[in-house]
């Protein structure tokens, strides 16, 4: 929120998750952001033609009418993130971004206890941990947090400064 002179403007968020398959993303989504923020994800329609154009659509639809929103999907370079970025600054929106630190033999562990459309296959993780790319504040990132999963489940958010590609340790 921003205090213009007496009254108080709220500001759109575009909050983006960047992270392997299994890696937490949709899991934190449900428990941070459920109840305050649209859910965009690519998950949605798995046999759309143009993914891609579908999801900048709903972003510029739910960002133009003052909605925060998560963008859940991989999103592993930083060209994947730069059309985001760009939509929610031509709105106005804050741009937060969050890293899901998990590692490849990390995300390969929980991705065996999905079941259903819900797991993927394991070339899929690889194939994206090639790509990522750890975000950084020069993205346009107006906040920036490394998320991991702790031994008893529960999320760990740690800040990352800027000018630093992780949270310090």
């Amino acid at each position: 929120m921003e205090r213009t002179g007496r009254l108080l403007s709220i500001v759109a968020e575009c909050v983006i998750f960047v992270g392997l398959p299994a890696s937490g993303k949709t899991t934190f989504y449900q428990h941070r952001f459920a109840a305050t923020h649209r859910h965009i994800s690519k998950d949605h329609w798995p046999t759309a033609s143009n993914k891609d154009r579908r999801q900048a659509e709903l972003i510029r639809s739910a960002l133009s009418q003052g909605l925060s929103i998560v963008v859940d999907n991989t999103n592993p370079s930083v060209a994947d993130r730069a059309a985001v970025i760009a939509t929610a600054r031509e709105h106005g929106a804050r741009v937060i971004g969050y890293h899901f630190t998990a590692t490849t033999r990390e995300a390969v562990g929980r991705n065996r206890g999905r079941e259903g459309k819900q797991r993927v296959p394991d070339v899929a993780i690889f194939t994206k941990a090639k790509r990522l790319v750890v975000p950084t504040h020069d993205e346009g990132f107006d906040e920036l947090y490394a998320v991991s999963i702790r031994d008893d489940r529960a999320f760990d958010v740690q800040d990352i400064p800027a000018g630093r590609a992780r949270p310090a340790e």
